[in-house]
């Protein structure tokens, strides 16, 4: 017998709605055992968590819990960041310093300004601005007459707040970006402790900040090293010479050399300061002073420098979590895009387009500052998993891929699997602020099959979540998320 055709048709779309519905109401995939007895050890419920697994070969997750759920990523948002910046710009690109005169030059003598104009140099630290300068001296200024300007306008930004996070606004992850961003905005403190408690820490800072005075009243204490940063302190107080950074609290003698840092001042501020002693130390003379400016249309170039590509850039980011780093790309893409008034807000736009045309879902998406130092911002597994996907078969999968760090070899990922056979086999970006733990990247399994992983936990203990998520990539290492291809 023959069935009419159109009675056919609503058959078909009889067993498609059903298989939906079938579909709707199916249970979520339970977790590995290993991964819900140490979310269960440490009080954290299934609906907050989120989590995907898919090999990058297969067209579905193969373990996927709370994947549409938007949740904090905290420094897993940089994985975002690093996408939409070498899928927009490249791996190659860079960024270009200027060194140019503001009048005629003669005898050592520049008679005007000299100008040093940003282009948001993400990585200008004091090496390669040494190198700047040394140059500018090589090409024969001795003595500027006017003033020393330093032009930061390459990048248009709101108004930063660095104790807006947590109140500690000296602390150097809490840095904003600036168009002439130079050594991370960072003083780096070399500690040496004495041989006896109670002594004074020796105290090396690096680099030297012409106008920023340093009381160090840190001393040696006893016993295990342990958390050794943790009693230390640094806060601005009034001075007979103006506001001096005081540095305050303990670190043991067993501790050994130790490096700390701080940032002590605005960025703007800190390249004046940092500016005015390196032209000193390096033999030049300045008439006027070293100040913020903007470089005139008729000033000529002296000398650029270049940046390390963005391939670099990336890898230093997420290596070490560099949230200025973060913050810098995001305001580059929003310049790159044509933001004129705030290229942080159009950088997250130009974020949110480029995921969405990438074909990326982008539902529940919040971007603040590209970082993941934030308390809205916002994304789901989902689309986590589907950028790593869309890196897996971008020409630049392996700068992307190579910038994460290893579990148990580099970068913030060092101390993670130290002890397991997954060591080695996952190149994951961590995440953790309080109430926050994440991760995203890659595992290779024991098959050599290449896996996208997703976690994240939302909740009051999160930060007990580390061996629930570690138990997550030895699951996928071991096989457990094999299936066959697709």
């Amino acid at each position: 017998m023959t069935t009419h055709p159109m009675l056919q048709s609503l058959c078909h779309l009889l067993a498609a709605l059903l298989f939906c519905g079938a579909m709707a109401s199916a249970p979520a995939a339970p977790l590995p055992p290993a991964v819900q007895q140490a979310l269960d050890g440490a009080r954290i419920p299934a609906g907050s968590v989120a989590l995907w697994v898919q090999a990058v070969d297969a067209p579905a997750p193969l373990l996927e819990v709370g994947g549409d759920r938007p949740m904090n990523p905290a420094s897993v948002m940089k994985v975002v960041t690093a996408f939409a910046a070498l899928d927009r710009l490249g791996p190659a690109f860079t960024w270009t310093t200027r060194v140019a005169t503001g009048g005629p030059l003669a005898a050592g003598v520049l008679d005007g300004n000299l100008y040093l104009a940003g282009g948001a140099d993400p990585m200008l630290n004091y090496e390669r601005l040494g190198r700047l300068l040394r140059q500018v001296r090589a090409l024969g200024v001795t003595t500027v007459r006017g003033d020393i300007v330093l032009d930061g306008s390459a990048l248009t930004l709101p108004p930063h707040d660095p104790a807006a996070f947590d109140g500690r606004a000296l602390r150097p992850y809490n840095s904003g970006a600036y168009g002439l961003l130079m050594h991370f905005n960072t003083l780096q403190l070399r500690l040496v402790p004495a041989a006896e408690s109670g002594q004074p820490v020796g105290l090396a800072p690096y680099p030297s900040l012409i106008g920023l005075d340093i009381d160090n009243r840190i001393t040696t204490g006893p016993g295990p090293c342990g958390v050794w940063y943790g009693n230390l302190d640094a806060a601005f107080e009034p001075g007979p010479q103006g506001p001096r950074l005081v540095l305050s609290g303990s670190m043991p003698a067993s501790c050994g050399q130790r490096d700390w840092a701080t940032a002590p001042l605005s960025p703007e501020a800190f390249g004046r300061a940092l500016v005015a002693g390196l032209w000193g130390e390096l033999g030049g003379k300045v008439e006027g002073a070293v100040r913020s400016g903007v470089t005139p249309g008729d000033a000529t170039t002296l000398v650029t420098e270049t940046s390390p590509p963005l391939a670099e850039v990336v890898r230093e980011m997420n290596k070490w979590s560099s949230n200025v780093i973060a913050r810098q790309l995001l305001a580059t893409l929003g310049r790159e895009s044509g933001a004129s008034l705030d290229m942080v807000a159009g950088g997250a736009e130009a974020v949110q387009a480029l995921l969405a045309a990438d074909g990326i879902r982008t539902a529940g998406l919040v971007i603040e500052n590209g970082s993941g130092l934030s308390r809205i911002e916002r994304v789901t597994a989902r689309t986590l998993a589907e950028v790593l996907l869309a890196a897996w078969r971008r020409p630049f999968m392996p700068e992307f891929i190579a910038a994460l760090p290893i579990a148990g070899e580099d970068g913030t990922a060092r101390g993670r699997l130290h002890d397991s056979p997954a060591r080695g086999y996952a190149h994951i970006k961590t995440g953790s602020i309080n109430g926050v733990k994440s991760l995203a990247g890659y595992v290779l399994d024991r098959s050599g099959r290449r896996h996208a992983v997703v976690m994240m936990v939302n909740h009051a203990e999160a930060g007990s979540s580390q061996a629930a998520q570690d138990a997550l990539l030895e699951w996928v290492w071991a096989g457990g998320g094999s299936a066959p291809a697709q």
